[in-house]
């Protein structure tokens, strides 16, 4: 069938980070092209939407936000999927799009819909089996961690630190950790340079980089963040720890993430759990319990003297602006004491990424330091301008107040969809 005069479009999606990674979407889109084309049919690019790394849990998608838009225009006529679930996951958000996409010719590649009344019933019946029986193998593989992880198994454990290899179970039927010697030596170090020299953390980094030393990841820079995680983990000490962290409820971030997109890929947040909480699994020790101790009191004792030093946001904008060129945040940065004493006490912002040594002695951004008196200038007079303008923000708050309801309208119309289907299943029930 020849539908060149009709505007064609397609929709793919791959919901986790390493699907994204290993480039499996592009396999979806070429299934996806392979049949426009057999269909005697082309898309233009406007036409392609992707949402790359994003769950189908949801459907606050930056790609599906657009064709939403597009179809409510009326701008397309024929949109290609692989399968329904590329859609939603949920078969309750399935029927939710195709009733909005009612004036489109949806063609699925894979799982098309039904069309008889049966056939309807029994996607429905299919989608709620696979929606619990993938809510019961969670539960399942939770507790199953929990017990082995009590029994002391390190097959709770999906991976190892830094200065150890995990073998799995496949290998002689238990998992453990086998200490790899070369790490091992560098771990040490690190436990000795705190613990007995105390030094700082940021020494401990200029040691590391002078000597080479790869981090786990094969980098040749070390991060501080890095270092401290390394010096809290109980495992140094023969005491890997299981259930440190937990999934809750989504924190709301006070500015966009660096590189990151509107629509958030995960829908929640991971916490950081009480000791008190954490399984114990023994694994073999490389640091002494007495040398873990002393790192961990001069960590406090740092911790308290930070406190004490003028640190954290000193400057009004500091954190608060993005850079458009890669996202990372501006900072104050004063003059060197050089400069002071000759009068000059200028302070500048400057973004995060134009400091070389943040990322391996190479830049990734080239936008200039602005004099901080400018920057912050410019600022106050755009608030001086909104606060002349209340019908501005009047506007903007109305604007964001109907993004929320708007999602609220969504989010109600499924649980809406759920409750009428679960009315149907206990009406033929009776009837049965």
């Amino acid at each position: 069938m020849n539908t060149t005069s009709q505007v064609v479009g397609f929709y793919a999606r791959v919901s986790s980070v390493q699907q994204m990674q290993a480039h499996t979407i592009d396999s979806q889109i070429s299934a996806l092209e392979e049949q426009i084309k057999a269909d005697g049919s082309m898309t233009n690019p406007e036409h392609r939407f992707i949402d790359n790394g994003f769950t189908g849990s949801t459907i606050i998608r930056p790609a599906l936000e657009r064709l939403r838009d597009v179809v409510a225009l009326g701008g397309i006529d024929i949109l290609y999927v692989l399968s329904p679930d590329r859609l939603a996951r949920k078969y309750a958000y399935q029927v939710l799009l195709l009733e909005e996409f009612a004036g489109v010719i949806i063609k699925f590649i894979l799982n098309p819909p039904g069309e008889t009344a049966e056939e309807h019933l029994l996607q429905q019946v299919q989608g709620i089996i696979s929606e619990y029986e993938r809510a019961k193998i969670l539960e399942r593989n939770r507790r199953g961690k929990i017990h082995k992880a009590k029994q002391g198994s390190a097959n709770a454990l999906s991976g190892a630190p830094y200065g150890y290899r995990y073998i799995t179970k496949q290998y002689d039927g238990q998992a453990r950790y086998q200490i790899h010697f070369e790490q091992a030596i560098v771990v040490k170090n690190i436990f000795s340079w705190i613990g007995v020299e105390r030094i700082s953390i940021g020494e401990v980094v200029k040691r590391l980089n002078a000597q080479e030393v790869k981090t786990k990841t094969g980098k040749s820079y070390w991060d501080r963040s890095v270092i401290w995680g390394m010096l809290r983990n109980p495992a140094y000490k023969g005491k890997a720890a299981f259930g440190k962290t937990k999934l809750g409820e989504k924190k709301n971030p006070v500015r966009p993430q660096k590189r990151s997109s509107e629509y958030p890929k995960k829908q929640n947040s991971v916490y950081r759990t009480k000791p008190e909480e954490w399984i114990e699994i023994p694994v073999p020790a490389l640091v002494s319990e007495e040398i873990f101790d002393a790192v961990q009191e001069q960590l406090e004792e740092n911790r308290k003297l930070a406190r004490l030093r003028k640190r954290g946001a000193r400057y009004l904008l500091q954190g608060l602006t993005v850079c458009g060129h890669c996202q990372y945040a501006y900072y104050g940065k004063p003059v060197s004491s050089t400069q002071v004493k000759k009068g000059k006490p200028y302070v500048y912002y400057r973004c995060i990424g134009t400091d070389a040594y943040r990322f391996g002695g190479e830049k990734i951004c080239d936008n200039r330091q602005i004099r901080l008196e400018v920057l912050e200038d410019a600022v106050w007079d755009q608030v001086i301008q909104v606060l002349k303008n209340p019908e501005r923000i009047k506007r903007e708050y109305n604007r964001r107040l109907d993004e929320y309801e708007k999602e609220s309208r969504q989010v109600g119309n499924a649980k809406e969809l759920e409750k009428q289907k679960k009315k149907e299943e206990k009406r033929k029930k009776k009837q049965a």
